[in-house]
């Protein structure tokens, strides 16, 4: 049990700081590595280390993931991009329509896949026309964070709230639709407020001149496969909300639709699959099943109930989510706490809590998710400065808002 709480903590140590202090060890390696350190030392049984590897997600991730990645090809991002980048309309119009866009695509597709897809082609857009592209780039990330709650497709840790907790696609939008819908106009108000006067390029946002990055081209726009990649995510949102299919197989069969094709090679578009994050979670898996054998876990349970902090309270699981969040990642938060959810009273009402909380949190730190990890990095490649500080103005109370919004649901929820 040593062995196994000390490995355990490393690779959450890793999560939160993003490696291994004093290696060269990301996330998805530190996974991985605890994960073989514990089937190697016999802390878990190979044949225990896969049945604790819930591949119903992984499936239904992957699947999901391919079809985003059909989008990417086909250019259909960066033709969504262009268009409302170059939208004939004022700085808060441009910021609404913005926030509109990239909620939805979020919530449909993938977030993190929007996020690689189209920041690149969002900050040329605004760069090209001599818009300070930081209100509109931090309008991106709260947004595809926030949108992506409203529906299980959005996000990876979506995906293990509603498999941990039984929940249908219609009942999981039913839950926290509203609140991501809500959360919109919050954060278009607080940019607006905070970048007044702040719209166009001075000198302190601008790129450094030679220095910077020539515009990404964009995709060459296919429209033949993008209607094709639209019909097949057609029918899996259909086959989610109105049949009683495995929501895996459905994702899978789309999948394979999509990468069979006389015009697409299959390894252009597998490469637009995040591998790193599947098996990220595949070593997380076997990470937390090797600690949920020692019953620790029921212990830590047992403990925090005697002191009054209830795991199946949706009020409580928002604050703890938001804060442990922040801590170790969005994904490796939520699988924290997966093992010790399970036959909550008000299903619901909890995957709201947790869903929210890491989604509405997730705009305090510029890292606090990969969404924001992306527009740090396409802001740094362009010499355009987006500091820690910059993000928190907008961010904290973006999610303080959000989050107060989100406490009044889940009370009305639960």
């Amino acid at each position: 049990m040593d062995l196994t709480l000390a490995i355990f903590l490393l690779v959450y140590v890793a999560m939160g700081v993003g490696h291994m202090p004093g290696l060269r060890l990301d996330r998805t390696g530190a996974a991985m590595v605890g994960a073989m350190l514990l089937i190697a030392t016999r802390e878990i049984s190979p044949a225990a280390a896969w049945a604790s590897v819930d591949f119903r997600v992984l499936g239904l991730l992957f699947g999901l993931m391919t079809v985003s990645a059909a989008f990417v090809v086909s250019g259909f991002y960066d033709w969504v991009a262009v268009k409302v980048g170059n939208l004939r309309v004022g700085p808060k119009g441009l910021l609404a329509i913005l926030i509109a866009v990239t909620a939805a695509m979020a919530a449909l597709l993938n977030k993190d896949v929007v996020a690689v897809a189209m920041t690149p082609i969002f900050c040329s857009v605004c760069v090209e026309r001599r818009l300070n592209p930081l209100p509109f780039l931090l309008a991106f990330c709260f947004a595809a964070n926030f949108g992506s709650a409203a529906t299980l497709l959005g996000s990876p840790q979506n995906m293990i709230v509603a498999e941990t907790l039984e929940l249908s696609f219609a009942s999981f939008m039913a839950a926290t639709a509203l609140p991501a819908v809500l959360s919109l106009p919050l954060t278009w108000i607080v940019i607006v407020l905070f970048y007044r006067g702040r719209w166009r390029l001075s000198e302190e946002t601008a790129p450094a001149g030679a220095t910077a990055p020539a515009p990404q081209t964009p995709v060459e726009f296919d429209r033949g496969e993008t209607i094709k990649t639209g019909l097949v995510t057609i029918a899996i949102l259909a086959a989610f909300l109105f049949s009683d299919l495995p929501q895996m197989l459905v994702a899978l069969m789309g999948a394979s639709v999509l990468l069979i094709s006389r015009r697409v090679a299959s390894s252009n578009m597998l490469h637009h699959v995040n591998g790193d994050l599947l098996l990220l979670l595949f070593g997380l898996f076997v990470v937390n099943g090797a600690l949920a054998a020692t019953g620790l876990p029921e212990q830590v349970l047992h403990a925090l109930r005697s002191v009054g902090l209830d795991l199946h309270n949706p009020p409580s699981m928002l604050v703890i989510m938001a804060v442990l969040s922040n801590i170790v990642g969005n994904n490796p938060s939520v699988m924290l706490v997966a093992p010790l959810i399970g036959g909550a009273h008000h299903p619901e009402a909890l995957g709201a809590a947790i869903v929210l909380g890491t989604s509405f949190s997730s705009s305090i730190v510029v890292f606090g998710s990969i969404v924001g990890i992306v527009v740090a990095e396409e802001c740094n490649k362009r010499g355009i400065t987006l500091s820690f500080g910059e993000f928190a103005r907008a961010g904290v109370p973006t999610s303080l808002l959000c989050l107060l919004m989100a406490a009044g649901w889940i009370y009305h929820l639960n």
